[in-house]
């Protein structure tokens, strides 16, 4: 309360005023009494006349409202000063508690102020920064174009953001920041120099790159889907074509003795289909359709049989094995992991013209969902196989596009580029996925990952291969005349008795008149109206015993498994030998 008082009265226009007057009377009252010492108390302090008095008063006045006008004067001044503190005060805690780096420069690009967040960001204290020219800390792309952006915003006197402000931290790492950046000027308007705000992007920028590389690899993922239905569909109608081929070559060679003119070139015929069978698995494998014969199998035997068949043929490379000694079994067809293996294989020595290393190694591993996410595929247990070679590498745009199918970085008449393709495709058929990573003339590893099985490993036993003859009716269901002919013909000469149909409904009706003499159907998988699955279903309604062996020019993967777990016999595909058919019809009917 005194406080108040006191500042009040301090504070008081009209008590200064007085006692500025105040004090004139006195001294002019002292003045007076030394000037006339005869004068009375009176005459001393009002003055000797009426016309001193009032002269008195007046300048009395005067210095009152000099004296309230120095005291209103200085109340402003004051109050100015502390509302000018306040907002100095209040400005820095502002840019002190925000996350952005603050800074000012000169014209120069010395830095003449900084916030903390600046230098924490920039991870040098304050009195370091002062004084520094923002070329210190940045890359010399960076200091030129920020520059040319300081030369504009000058020139324009409109703010400028710089998205990517690449700097160098004291520490000596890279950071990513946001930049905004705009003219500092003096009371008349001339240019003083710069402020600019400072938000590290690092983090976003690592966030933005891994969503981009989620969206590149589910793009392709989708790419390469739709272009693995593609090459599913052209390589059914390519196995029908040659199921065709393959069996009028058979019915010719039953038909002419070996010393024949074209007995060899049978044979030759033959040899070709063959090769147009591999082609197919190839598409079909990329297709992911590509599982014939799958069983529980220990990789290992997989990694060792195709490695050491490799290392026979390339004597110039050198095969090193890490294979883990526990290692989980895997449900998979050995053949086509195999084929994978030695396409990999294959493309690692492409890749070392003049010799290296190979190095194979296995383990087991854990993969949580997020890892696997991108990929589609099952967190859980897996198997990883990597290969390894050291050679030319692959940039960045190859490695894009080494798994879409008739790619090749080869020349002319050495490559089909269905290899990696079809690899893509039988892991995936498998359940699995596959990564590739390299760097030019530091050399390539494809990490392979497949689920693992809590299943027992099977040994492979030894099957016989003579061909077997039999008897009894057989009714055949194929949409493809040209197959059908061809499939009456084979089941004729292997001693059976044939009845053929065009569709699903036609064979509804032959088996209905003729169910207790049918010994087997043989039926295609995929045909217009009724298809082999709803045709199959029902001709177990007709008569659930009937054995059933599926046909087609896709492999046992998809709609082929469904009907096969739904008690279909067994599956065989196209394109068939003779001795094959035979072996397949022999199984199901007892022979075996």
């Amino acid at each position: 309360m005194k406080n108040n008082l006191k500042d009040t009265i301090t504070e008081s226009m009209v008590v200064t005023g007085i006692c500025l007057a105040a004090f004139y009377w006195i001294c002019e009252s002292f003045m007076y009494f030394f000037l006339e010492p005869e004068a009375n108390i009176f005459q001393i302090f009002l003055g000797p006349d009426l016309f001193q008095i009032w002269t008195r008063v007046l300048v009395l006045c005067i210095f009152a409202i000099f004296g309230s006008h120095v005291q209103y004067t200085y109340n402003k001044r004051r109050e100015a000063d502390s509302e000018l503190r306040e907002s100095s005060e209040k400005y820095r805690t502002i840019l002190e508690s925000i996350e952005e780096g603050y800074f000012e420069t000169d014209l120069n690009g010395n830095l003449t102020f900084t916030n903390d967040p600046f230098c924490k960001i920039l991870g040098y204290p304050r009195n370091q920064l002062l004084g520094m020219n923002t070329r210190e800390y940045t890359t010399p792309d960076t200091a030129e174009k920020i520059s040319r952006i300081m030369g504009q915003v000058k020139q324009t006197r409109r703010p400028e953001d710089v998205p990517d402000y690449d700097v160098i931290r004291k520490n000596g790492r890279k950071a990513v920041l946001e930049l905004s950046i705009s003219l500092l000027t003096e009371k008349n308007g001339k240019p003083a120099g710069f402020r600019g705000m400072l938000r590290d992007a690092t983090r976003r920028k690592e966030t933005e790159e891994q969503k981009r590389l989620l969206e590149t690899q589910l793009q392709q993922a989708q790419k390469m889907e739709s272009i693995g239905t593609l090459a599913g569909g052209i390589a059914h109608d390519f196995n029908n074509i040659l199921m065709g081929i393959q069996g009028n070559a058979t019915l010719m060679q039953l038909k002419i003795e070996s010393e024949h003119p074209n007995y060899e070139k049978i044979k030759n015929i033959e040899k070709f289909v063959l090769n147009g069978t591999e082609l197919t698995k190839q598409l079909l494998g990329f297709a992911r359709r590509g599982k014939y014969l799958v069983k529980i199998t220990d990789l290992n035997d997989v990694i060792e049989k195709s490695s050491s068949l490799f290392a026979r043929t390339k004597k110039e490379i050198q095969v090193h094995t890490d294979l883990h000694g526990e290692i989980w079994a895997a449900e998979v067809d050995s053949g086509q992991i195999e084929q994978a293996l030695l396409n990999l294989y294959v493309n690692a020595w492409q890749a070392m013209p003049e010799g290296g290393d190979l190095y194979l190694k296995t383990r087991n591993i854990l993969l949580d969902g997020s890892y696997v996410k991108p990929f589609k595929v099952e967190p859980g247990k897996y198997v990883e196989i990597s290969v390894s070679d050291t050679g030319v590498g692959m940039d960045r745009e190859t490695r894009k596009r080494i798994f879409e199918p008739f790619f090749t970085t080869k020349e002319m008449g050495r490559g089909t580029g269905l290899g990696l393709a079809s690899v893509y495709g039988i892991i995936k058929s498998h359940g699995g996925y596959i990564d590739v990573t390299s760097e030019k003339e530091k050399g390539t590893t494809f990490t392979i990952y497949l689920p693992a099985s809590e299943k027992k490993v099977v040994r492979e036993k030894a099957v016989p291969t003579e061909m077997l003859r039999g008897s009894g009716t057989i009714l055949l269901i194929d949409d493809e005349k040209m197959i059908l002919d061809v499939g009456c013909e084979l089941l004729e000469e292997l001693g059976y008795t044939v009845l053929s149909a065009l569709s699903g409904r036609e064979a509804l009706d032959i088996f209905q008149k003729n169910s207790d003499k049918i010994d087997l159907i043989i039926m295609d998988m995929i045909m217009p109206g009724m298809g082999g699955g709803e045709t199959f279903d029902r001709l177990r309604n007709i008569n659930p015993n009937i054995k059933v062996l599926l046909s087609s020019g896709y492999s046992v993967n998809g709609q082929a498994s469904k009907i096969l777990r739904r008690g279909c016999d067994g599956f065989i595909q196209k394109p068939f030998n003779l001795n094959q058919l035979a072996e397949k019809i022999g199984k199901i009917m007892g022979k075996r």
